[in-house]
């Protein structure tokens, strides 16, 4: 695998969070994240890890912070997300999608529960960035289903123990599914993921691109095949074939 390291800050003892944010063709949307991120919970030692998917590598040429850890790497996202995990100093790893904003204090919140060592991981509930009744109903449902299953999606910014994530192997390299997968591994092992109450708040754009029933019928037939045991790569050629985003991302 081929990975480059274009921005670096120096390494200091201390770091409580590495916030890595796999990224793919997110020149519009990464300097608002960045911002955001920047304006963050600022007593809590963190870093920012961008990891570039895109051959072209123009998200990460876009970025103007000399802040920011930049990397370079096979698409895909668990590639990306290890990739960035592989040069983290923080005890905590949270992983974060571009187009998901974090709620206020949630590193504090994350902090605490992982300090209380109730947990190795967790994510938050899920929220979606619109006023249509139909998106609440549908970030309602994903609580509901999460606080059953206990077994969150990347979309609800994942964050795990860094010893713990290196122990069980972080990732598998996989082109779908790699977040539930992971989840599904921590539970299988016997310990504690936590869904802290407050939302992330995601964009609804993968909605109002294709649909919000088609996305919605499609995505719950892909989770439901990956649990009736269709391997990933095999549902990765069907995402591919119904989703004009799709780049092994």
């Amino acid at each position: 695998m081929f990975i480059q390291l274009t921005a670096v800050v120096s390494r200091t003892d201390g770091m409580k969070f590495s916030i890595i944010v796999p990224v793919l063709h997110e020149v519009l949307r990464i300097h608002g994240l960045i911002e955001h991120l920047d304006h963050l919970d600022s007593d809590q030692p963190s870093e920012i890890i961008v990891v570039d998917g895109s051959p072209d590598n123009e998200t990460i040429a876009a970025i103007r912070s000399d802040t920011v850890i930049t990397l370079t790497s096979e698409t895909g996202r668990a590639r990306q997300m290890n990739a960035g995990a592989s040069i983290a100093r923080g005890e905590i790893l949270l992983f974060l999608h571009a187009d998901t904003q974090l709620p206020g204090g949630a590193l504090r919140q994350i902090s605490s529960v992982i300090d209380q060592g109730n947990c190795v991981g967790g994510a938050f509930e899920l929220g979606i960035q619109s006023d249509k009744l139909i998106y609440k109903a549908l970030a309602r449902w994903a609580s509901l289903r999460c606080r059953f299953t206990r077994i969150p999606y990347g979309d609800q910014a994942i964050f795990i123990r860094r010893d713990y994530f290196d122990k069980i192997g972080g990732y598998k390299d996989i082109p779908l599914m790699e977040d539930v997968e992971l989840m599904r591994r921590i539970k299988k092992l016997g310990d504690d993921i936590c869904v802290l109450s407050d939302r992330v708040m995601t964009s609804p754009r993968r909605w109002e691109e294709e649909g919000f029933f088609y996305v919605n019928v499609r995505n719950t037939m892909l989770a439901l095949l990956y649990f009736l045991g269709v391997p990933p790569e095999r549902l990765a050629r069907f995402y591919k074939n119904t989703y004009s985003r799709y780049e092994d991302f």
